[in-house]
């Protein structure tokens, strides 16, 4: 969202289209949006540490439910119908909020998701990037459609549950799928036109990868880092789970690689956890950056890990820790520079045979520089910011009134 509002604060055509708010309920990198100029109206209830750590297990499929009750959905919609009644922006953009798609409904505001061909019905009814291997057809078919209902019911009785009794609550409609959830009245797809190969239903556009792209210093282990031996990039984000972190961390042990590992967070849950001498663990990084530093990038294949890897020319081995990411890394793999490494409780011995394979395999070191060149041609941040002022930006004096995407809000020059 900040590379976004940057880049419309950078426009040609952006003098003042836009008075950007961002909202935030807390976590770790709210300061980003302030280190970056933008005001942020902090909500209450803010997200507690216990809360944060449900929300990722949720998403690993650790634990089944719903991250809010629906007095907790309700306490904090009553919190950003009051902000987004006291602005009233032409539109709100998110990229996963969690009560935000009913908020929208309720304020009568249009909604921009940004989100990734990963997300989309059509891709999920071919399994998801996970029956690739199946054989034969007939088999796969079934086991697409059995992942395709798994997932969406997942969904519909976890998260869903309590958004709908919070939208029962308003008296407005729910929402009947996950897909529906995900649905906004203008889509951006964060990723070029060939990741997937998905068609895209009406009111989507592909925009290409929006990624992190900070230039914040490197610390000075990190930039002087001996270039001696091949560099792996270790990096799990915020989701990963960290018994299978602290087993890959383990196994880098006596390799002929340096390690660069943004890991500190997680050391204090693993237990009795040492960290092997040719591995340099240091707290969060500007993964851009690193990742131009690295020989292989070993990551969870959240669709921004996943771009800013191959953005970086950087071959991939991936573990992903849900469906999502299981998804996004088949997607890469089928480019001819990743392996995705299923999930387990101790997956060190297939992702150290993975690294071997690719730091030896040419191939996949060129086909992975030839698609950072291919996603260079696309600046996601300023394609998402010029379809937000074709779509929301103020119209010439004397122009035609005009209506936001499918949804009938009347636009108005104001917030977003």
């Amino acid at each position: 969202m900040v590379e976004i509002a940057n880049a419309i604060r950078a426009g040609e055509r952006s003098d003042s289209a836009f008075a950007i708010r961002f909202i935030s309920e807390g976590g770790a990198f709210e300061r980003l949006i302030t280190d970056a100029g933008f005001p942020v109206e902090r909500l209450e209830p803010r997200i507690t540490p216990a809360q944060i750590e449900r929300v990722y297990k949720l998403d690993k499929g650790e634990a089944f439910g719903a991250a809010f009750s629906t007095a907790q959905c309700i306490e904090k919609i009553e919190g950003e119908l009051a902000f987004i009644r006291s602005i009233r922006p032409v539109a709100i953009v998110t990229g996963s909020y969690v009560t935000i798609p009913l908020t929208h409904r309720i304020a009568g505001v249009p909604l921009v998701w940004v989100i990734q061909s990963t997300w989309l019905e059509g891709f999920f009814k071919h399994g998801a990037g996970m029956t690739d291997a199946i054989r034969p057809a007939a088999v796969r078919k079934l086991a697409d459609f059995a992942i395709y209902r798994l997932i969406d019911l997942w969904m519909r009785f976890g998260l869903l549950n309590p958004l709908n009794r919070a939208a029962r609550h308003y008296g407005v409609p729910g929402f009947r799928t996950m897909f529906d959830y995900w649905r906004g009245d203008l889509n951006l797809v964060a990723e070029p036109d060939d990741f997937t190969g998905a068609a895209l239903p009406g009111n989507h556009h592909f925009v290409g990868p929006i990624v992190a792209r900070q230039n914040f210093p490197l610390p000075r282990e990190v930039a002087e880092i001996p270039r001696d031996r091949p560099i792996v990039y270790f990096a799990m984000g915020s989701s990963g789970t960290p018994g299978i972190v602290g087993n890959i961390l383990r196994s880098f042990q006596g390799t002929p690689y340096r390690v660069i590992a943004p890991i500190r967070s997680f050391l204090q849950k693993i237990p009795d956890c040492i960290v092997p001498d040719n591995v340099l663990v240091t707290d969060w990084l500007p993964a851009l950056q690193v990742n131009r530093m690295a020989d292989i990038a070993v990551i969870h294949g959240g669709i921004g890990t996943v771009m800013t890897a191959a953005l970086a020319g950087t071959p991939i081995v991936g573990v992903p820790m849900q469906p999502e990411q299981s998804a996004n890394l088949a997607a890469i793999a089928r480019k001819g520079f990743a392996i995705r490494v299923p999930k387990s409780r101790d997956p060190s011995g297939p992702v150290q045979a993975a690294i071997r394979s690719l730091l030896a395999d040419e191939t996949a070191r060129r086909k992975a520089k030839a698609y950072a060149e291919l996603l260079r041609a696309w600046n996601g941040p300023a394609r998402a910011a010029e379809i937000l002022l074709t779509e929301f930006g103020p119209k010439p004096m004397g122009g035609p009134a005009t209506e936001a995407p499918s949804s009938g809000y009347p636009t108005r020059s104001g917030g977003l």
